[in-house]
Order: structure tokens, then sequence, then C-alpha cells
């Protein structure tokens, strides 16, 4: 067995448990000061003062982290990563005044990605996942969700699934994939009613069945959303997921409030994700379940939108909040878990100890990974990143800049 000795570290500071946090417990971090990390066999295997270490633990190798903080890795635990093609000209027509719907009707939008996607080849999806998860490694990230959803037929969403699980095998990022088959109806399926319905189908009958053949999904996922799959009809996708063994996740409330975080509870879902227009009703549901109240505020910011999820609110009324960038071409082009952070922080009033737990330990839960990684324990998996800083509030304090000098994912530097 290897062992790997991680000292002159300024701080380490980290969330703890095997479970989400809620509440005040989002603001309790385990903070050690001037203290070692022992890696053995990719796990950690100490934490604390180097004078407390135990005799027998012995050290093969040594690192000096040159007065740096340590903090868990992150857990972007919702991005749409195994995409062809960029919309950079759609954004400067937005930013020239033109709105989302004038910018679709003229075949741009998400259909401007699905044409894209399904002209690649797998080939090319593999090199663009890994592409953007070294990105998101360079970053920080050492986990995250990767989602299908623009095939939008059986052949181009399990060409998507496929090639996040090839990328999987070389990213330097922990890859978990997800089919989001009912992202959006296909361009040939949005003339009717009759059309929608079909489309519908085909992911009951054709997509998740084979996607659950190849095992290539660990969630299924849907966007519930005015003028896109109806609460009925989200419901029905998610629950033949669920019946292939795929564990469901819901896009809601979004754009409207279409109950959709509800819903996401009483399907007792991984995640309620978005939340931007969460109701009430919708935000008691989350603080009484066990769904994750997956927040993007990225989203938001790259839209130029002024409503952001009501952050403050799901924290106080104790549902689980989590972090993440929702990186895609269209409305949020970035794989920095470190500019979400800083977000929730300064849009969504996040105190700097709640964006580390909801950016790491309740990422994790949100994956069903709370047990392996999200946070700086003995047992887990040596996931963590090094800080340029003498303290972990510089995360947020000094923006604008990649802080990290190192990523260490199951205890081997990945960037």
């Amino acid at each position: 067995m290897s062992s790997l000795l991680i000292r002159n570290l300024s701080q380490i500071a980290t969330p703890l448990g095997n479970t989400a946090a809620r509440g005040a417990a989002m603001r309790s971090l385990r903070v050690h000061e001037k203290s070692v990390l022992v890696i053995r066999d990719g796990r950690f295997a100490y934490v604390g003062p180097e004078s407390d270490k135990p005799a027998d633990l012995a050290i093969d190798e040594d690192f000096d982290a040159r007065g740096a903080t340590a903090i868990p890795g992150f857990v972007d635990s919702h991005t749409h990563i195994p995409f062809a093609g960029l919309r950079e000209s759609e954004f400067n027509r937005r930013l020239q005044g033109e709105t989302y719907e004038q910018i679709a009707a003229s075949g741009g939008g998400i259909a401007s990605t699905v044409y894209a996607t399904r002209r690649a080849s797998e080939e090319e999806l593999v090199a663009n996942v890994l592409t953007r998860a070294q990105m998101m490694a360079r970053y920080g990230t050492t986990t995250a969700e990767a989602k299908s959803g623009y095939g939008l037929d059986k052949e181009c969403e399990l060409k998507q699934l496929r090639a996040i699980r090839r990328a999987s095998e070389t990213s330097p990022v922990r890859l978990v994939p997800t089919c989001l088959a009912a992202h959006e109806f296909p361009p040939e399926s949005r003339n009717s009613e009759s059309a929608r319905q079909g489309y519908v189908a085909t992911i009951l009958g054709e997509i998740l069945p084979a996607v659950a053949e190849e095992k290539l999904a660990v969630f299924c996922d849907a966007f519930v959303e005015r003028g896109v799959f109806s609460r009925q009809q989200g419901e029905m996708v998610l629950r033949a997921g669920a019946a292939l063994g795929m564990i469901p996740r819901l896009h809601a409330d979004e754009l409207s409030d279409t109950d959709g975080a509800a819903l996401a509870a009483e399907m007792n879902c991984a995640s309620a994700d978005h939340l931007m227009q969460i109701s009430e009703r919708g935000i008691d549901a989350l603080a009484a379940s066990n769904t994750v109240a997956n927040l993007l505020p990225a989203t938001s910011f790259f839209l130029m939108a002024d409503k952001y999820a009501p952050a403050r609110q799901l924290i106080e009324k104790g549902a689980i909040v989590s972090l993440s960038t929702d990186c895609n071409p269209g409305t949020s082009m970035t794989e920095s878990m470190q500019v979400v952070v800083q977000l929730a922080t300064l849009q969504l009033r996040m105190t700097v100890e709640e964006s580390i737990t909801a950016a790491t330990l309740n990422g994790a839960y949100s994956l069903r990974l709370a047990e392996e990684t999200g946070s700086i324990e003995v047992g887990k998996r040596a996931d963590f990143l090094l800080l340029d800083a003498p303290t972990y509030l510089h995360l947020v304090y000094h923006f604008g800049v990649n802080l990290i000098t190192s990523v260490f994912r199951d205890g081997r530097r990945v960037m």
C-alpha cells in the first residue's frame, strides 16, 4: 500500500458526514489549522496535526502544499457536457436585445445544438466531453454529472451516453451519466400535439429501455416546463426510468411555476434543479423531503435575469441545497464551480460555508455518492483541491481568478 503525505497546509476546511447537511448545519465546517493529510491507496488515511499522525502510518511520498488551503473537490451535479457546436453568436444576439424566443424561432436555441450533436460522431463527442472535463478539473471539480438531451432520438441519445462512458475511462473528473431524453421535443415532433405525444411514447418504449439494456445511465431526468414537457408527461418519463432502475432527477420551476418541485419531492427524486420560480408549496415540499434543491446561479447570471432561486428561504426552511454549473452551450457556458460558489454568495446570499457545503457534500449526496466523496474524512476517496490562499474565505473574497494550484482525485494529482 502506498501513502502520500500532504504537508505545509495553512488550513483544511471541510463539511463532515456521509449524508447531506441542512439548515444551520450547512454553515458548520471542520477547520484544521496547520495540519496534514495522509492518503493511502486513494483514500484519506489521516487528517490532523502532523505531531498526532500514527507512528505506524508509513509515508512513501511527500508533497509540499506551500501554505495552501485544502477543501474537498467540487461536485458539479448538473451539467450538459456531451454536446457538439457552440452558440456564441446567439449569445451576442441576446446582448443586442433579441429574446430567446426570437432566436429559437430562427432555428437557434436547443434545436441548434441538437442539429450539431446529431451530426457529430461518437468520437467527436468523446473528445468534447474530455475537453470540458479537463476544464472542470482545472477549476476544482472532481466529480460531475453529465446529461444527454441533445440527441432527442434513440440513436443520438445513446451516442451521447456512450460518449460519456468512453470519456470516463480517461477523464480527470469522475463522470456520472444521466439520460435526459425528455429535455425538449425534437424539431420534427413540435408541430402538433400528436407528434409530441409520439415522442413521449418513443422515450418510454424505445429510448429508456435501450439505455437500461446497455446500463448507460444512473439517473433519468425530465424538463417539466411551460411549452416543454407537462407535469404529467414528466412524471410518466421519470416513473418509466425508475422502473428500469434509473434514479429520477427533475428540471423544475425554472421559467414558470409548474409545481415541479412538489412533483420531485413526491417522487423522491434525487434533485429538483433550477427553481427560480419555485412556489411556497414547492419550498415546503422540498424542505420536508430528501430531494436536493440544486441551484444553478450561473444560469440566471448568464441570461442576465433578475430572478435567482430563493436560496435563503430554502435553507432556512430546512431543504437540502446544492450548487452546480449547468454547463451547456446556450444558457450557462462555464465549467467553473469557483464562479458558481462566488455567485451563490454574492447573488443568492449564501454564506461561504453554506456555499462550500452545497458545492461538495450536498452535491455528492444528490449523486448518491456522499459516503464516498464530498468531504475530507478518513475512509473517503481522496478528492480535494489546494487553494493558493491562507483560508477558505479567499475562495469568494479573492474573486475572478483561479486560486487552485492542485487538484487530486482518488489521491492522484490530476491538475
